[in-house]
């Protein structure tokens, strides 16, 4: 394999999938329009609407869904809505969302685990998937955010583990395989696992399992307790990785590492939180297995992240990171074949009419069509200003993480005014922390190294290679 080739093809990738500042405008606008529906609703009178999922966490594509949840009205205290309820109020957004004309392929799942409501934006054509008072969903989010600030080449990882499952059908979880929320999940494992390790396991970002610390409570106080913890941890473990290896290395690696998770599964579990491979047999918490493959979720143990994916479907799923692999380090690759390895037809071929442009073209896939498509947009490159966002006056603020400053409504060509539905707050040169829920933003590292499974080493007791 030729490593340079392969440095390039990923750099193409990620130069195609990452969102545009327009992608983040329409998400925007997308939101505050979803809260004016809701605020037409009596039995919602005084609930909010907070993102989560890969919007919140920054690792979501130009493409990628947005999830939301309507927190209900209930003082400071953290809700406890019960299914019936939710089923009722998703309904209620459903019919209102009909009649505002703007939405459409409405669909409601009232019975699965979190019931939620499938709605897309006709305009925008992004699709949302609403749930109510999901607040752990919101946490786990912000954690995996502030978990970016460890090292800057996990966003990337996740983006490329993306774009690569869905050219093989094996990013999604109506169809048995994995969500892209397990993907992000194994991408930490990885991390926590190559040597030198990279990551710590989670327990050592938070000692605790965030949905029992959730259950009831003052809401601020549990957010900022969690927030306080998270930012003290990571702070200690941030941009301090004896890993040099390039992300090329790292996902050949990650591939090597999967390939054989098919006879794996049957016998050892992946657990991020404690950043090893458990055997299930020993695992009361697992007891007893019903599934095909355990990626069990750190921030609500023992749930399974993976539940979804079926015995036939995991044997696929193996064969796509064996074959991936073996023809990565095969001395016949090039450019065009390591392509049809790692994206979809359409951005492969995005990729190769663009070659020799330094500027993202303007295109649709999935039916995802951006507000602005000119030819010549600007990538949103990394690091970006950090900005804090408010979706609404009356919550604690999060740090969105280092997103462009950016107006929900873009202004008309020719114009130099704009009217933003959302307001963000850009610091100045000094920047402080106003809440104990914010995490500062640091440098990305840029470079690491090496495979393997190894513990996680306090820097001090280890040797830097």
């Amino acid at each position: 394999m030729n490593g340079l080739t392969l440095d390039r093809v990923i750099k193409d990738i990620l130069r195609v999938v990452e969102p545009l500042q327009d992608d983040w405008t329409a998400r925007f606008q997308v939101i505050n329009e979803l809260r004016n529906v809701v605020q037409s609703i009596e039995s919602l009178r005084g609930a909010t609407i907070e993102p989560f999922g890969s919007f919140v966490s920054n690792l979501f594509s130009r493409w990628g869904d947005l999830d939301l949840s309507v927190q209900l009205n209930n003082g400071s205290y953290t809700s406890t809505a019960g299914k019936k309820r939710k089923q009722t109020l998703l309904r209620d957004i459903q019919n209102a969302s009909r009649k505002n004309g703007r939405w459409y392929k409405l669909q409601l799942i009232p019975h699965a685990r979190v019931p939620i409501l499938k709605i897309e934006h006709i305009q925008h054509n992004i699709s949302c998937d609403i749930s109510i008072d999901n607040l752990v969903g919101q946490i786990k989010s912000k954690i995996l955010l502030w978990v970016n600030e460890i090292d800057g080449r996990f966003h990337d990882m996740v983006l490329l583990v993306k774009e690569w499952a869905k050219a093989h059908d094996i990013n999604n979880s109506k169809q048995g395989t994995f969500n892209s929320y397990s993907l992000s999940l194994l991408v930490i494992f990885h991390f926590q696992t190559c040597s030198p390790a990279i990551f710590p396991p989670l327990r050592d970002i938070y000692p605790g399992n965030v949905v029992d610390n959730l259950k009831a409570g003052v809401r601020a106080e549990v957010e900022n307790e969690i927030a306080r913890t998270c930012a003290t941890n990571i702070a200690r473990f941030k941009s301090r990785t004896a890993n040099r290896s390039s992300l090329s290395e790292l996902f050949v690696s990650f591939l090597a590492k999967f390939s054989d998770i098919s006879s794996k599964a049957s016998e050892l579990g992946i657990c991020p939180y404690t950043g090893q491979w458990l055997k299930i047999e020993s695992n009361m918490r697992w007891l007893p297995k019903t599934y095909a493959i355990f990626v069990e979720d750190p921030f609500e143990q023992p749930e399974n992240t993976a539940r979804a994916i079926n015995a036939r479907q995991l044997m696929r799923i193996s064969e796509a990171f064996r074959m991936t692999h073996l023809r990565l380090t095969s001395v016949y690759q090039n450019r065009s074949s390591i392509l049809n390895d790692l994206a979809r037809p359409q951005i492969s071929q995005l990729i190769i009419n663009s070659s020799g442009s330094a500027s993202a073209p303007a295109f649709n896939v999935e039916n995802y069509t951006p507000i602005r498509p000119q030819v010549h947009q600007a990538r949103v490159m990394q690091p970006r200003p950090w900005i804090q966002h408010q979706f609404q006056n009356n919550i604690p603020r999060f740090n969105m993480g280092n997103f462009p400053a950016i107006n929900s409504q873009a202004p008309h060509a020719g114009t130099s005014q704009s009217h933003p539905l959302v307001q963000h707050k850009t610091p100045k040169t000094k920047r402080i922390v106003s809440s104990p829920n914010v995490l500062n933003v640091g440098e990305p590292s840029k470079t690491y190294s090496g495979q393997g499974q190894q513990k996680w080493r306090p820097r001090s007791q280890r040797q830097v290679l």
